[in-house]
């Protein structure tokens, strides 16, 4: 097996398996994302934003159309500004004064498999502690792509999503997804042989409103309750069963949610993929489930990583359409979540035949443009990637490459290119956490 690493000043990436996608766990088709485009949201009025505070612009020191580092907003009745909430909690976990520091990763195809959140954890826990996956949900599409933990379950449970919502009885989970189970549904997980992820250790059942729900983990039953919009059934994890193995033992329906993998301190960063989404479906979580949930599984930091499904048309400029109403998704979620920090990261740079040749996008800075803005505007954390990764016509380097860093649709990263997206972003996250805290 050939293993690469590559290291960005101070920092070295962990071993990269060269190989990886030639493997038989990459997806027969990686190209086949669907869009989705919004058809709602022409006619939406602009959203009233907490006003700009005056306060130092990062953007006289840095412009960020080409900086590669973490821009750092704040807004006037704000409690929390840029990544300051968040690198706090780290200097907190590092010196002793808390257990856990936990990131809620939002994003689209980008990310799922795990790929760059799993790359993202293992370096912050090798730094900061922690060992576990997060949080895994009941059923996936690409759980046989997943290389962070083996994830099986029966065909039986039924799937509400962004896509199919619920009804309007039933919460729908922070993933997007709530499942309802069949009579003989059930799901196995199990650990894997790689770093933080060899065993399990506290474990937690995610859950909504029940009321006489039974299941059994590892042939051991219980009786679920509680009415909150969130639930959560946790244990330790018996070193005499490596498994979690969850079945439904009857009673009244209820929905679930997923599972937590974690230790009993250390950085989690939970992994909320959803294919051919922008976003803005974030508007459809409830304020009740989004309060309870910090209640229950509290995050310190929100990722919203998003892109690839906007740039359906890549001549396109004016990404209005998306910028008014995602502006009311993050008034709503700052204000659903005070204590929080934020951070905005920019889709990635996208190609498309022209001429006979591959080129950047242009809509893709203009996208850049309107991510940065809505950034500013709510006072949140703001990292480039399309700069990071080298601007301007980089993903024909990164597929073109050798190694090649993304596939050959010119919008995908690989494994590989993957996880070098999770180092440079975790060098970014450093070089913050030391300007703070070192």
């Amino acid at each position: 097996m050939v293993r690469n690493t590559f290291s960005l000043q101070n920092y070295t990436s962990r071993p990269l398996d060269m190989l990886a996608d030639v493997r038989k766990d990459e997806p027969a088709d990686s190209s086949a994302f669907a869009a989705e485009i919004p058809t709602d949201t022409a006619a939406a009025s602009p959203v009233d934003t907490v006003a700009l505070a005056g306060i130092p612009d990062p953007d006289h020191d840095h412009d960020f159309t080409s900086y590669t580092g973490i821009l750092n907003y704040a807004v006037r009745d704000t409690t929390v500004s840029g990544l300051e909430h968040f690198l706090s909690a780290l200097n907190e976990l590092k010196t002793g004064k808390r257990k856990k520091v936990r990131i809620a990763y939002f994003g689209d195809s980008m990310i799922e498999g795990d790929l760059i959140t799993a790359d993202l954890r293992d370096s912050l826990q090798v730094l900061f502690g922690g060992s576990g996956v997060g949080f895994v949900p009941i059923t996936s599409v690409v759980a046989g792509f997943r290389t962070t933990i083996t994830h099986t379950f029966s065909k039986d449970w039924k799937d509400y999503s962004y896509k199919e919502l619920p009804p309007a009885s039933i919460p729908l989970g922070m993933s997007g997804h709530t499942f309802i189970p069949g009579d003989g549904s059930w799901i196995r997980y199990a650990p894997v042989h790689k770093h933080g992820l060899d065993k399990f250790e506290e474990v937690s059942l995610l859950y909504g409103p029940a009321s006489g729900g039974n299941i059994s983990v590892n042939d051991k039953q219980y009786a679920l309750s509680g009415h909150e919009p969130v639930n959560t059934l946790s244990w330790k994890q018996d070193s005499a069963h490596p498994n979690v193995n969850i079945k439904w033992a009857g009673g009244s329906s209820m929905p679930f949610y997923g599972v937590c993998f974690e230790a009993d301190n250390g950085v989690y960063v939970d992994n909320y993929s959803f294919r051919g989404i922008s976003g803005i479906e974030l508007g459809k979580l409830s304020r009740q489930l989004v309060a309870q949930m910090q209640t229950e599984h509290p995050y310190d930091l929100v990722v919203l990583h998003y892109g690839a499904n906007m740039l359906w048309k890549p001549e396109l400029t004016d990404y209005s359409w998306y910028g008014r109403p995602m502006k009311k998704v993050m008034d709503s979620l700052r204000n659903d979540l005070p204590n929080t920090s934020f951070l905005v990261i920019t889709t990635a740079d996208k190609s498309y035949r022209k001429g006979g040749n591959w080129m950047t996008a242009p809509g893709v800075p203009a996208l850049v443009k309107t991510q940065h803005e809505l950034a500013k505007e709510h006072g949140t954390a703001y990292w480039n990637l399309y700069a990071a990764m080298g601007g301007d016509g980089s993903m024909v380097q990164w597929v073109e490459g050798d190694p090649a860093l993304a596939n050959k649709d010119y919008t995908h990263f690989n494994r590989q290119g993957a996880a070098k997206v999770g180092a440079l972003l975790y060098k970014a996250m450093m070089d913050e956490y030391k300007l703070e805290h070192q």
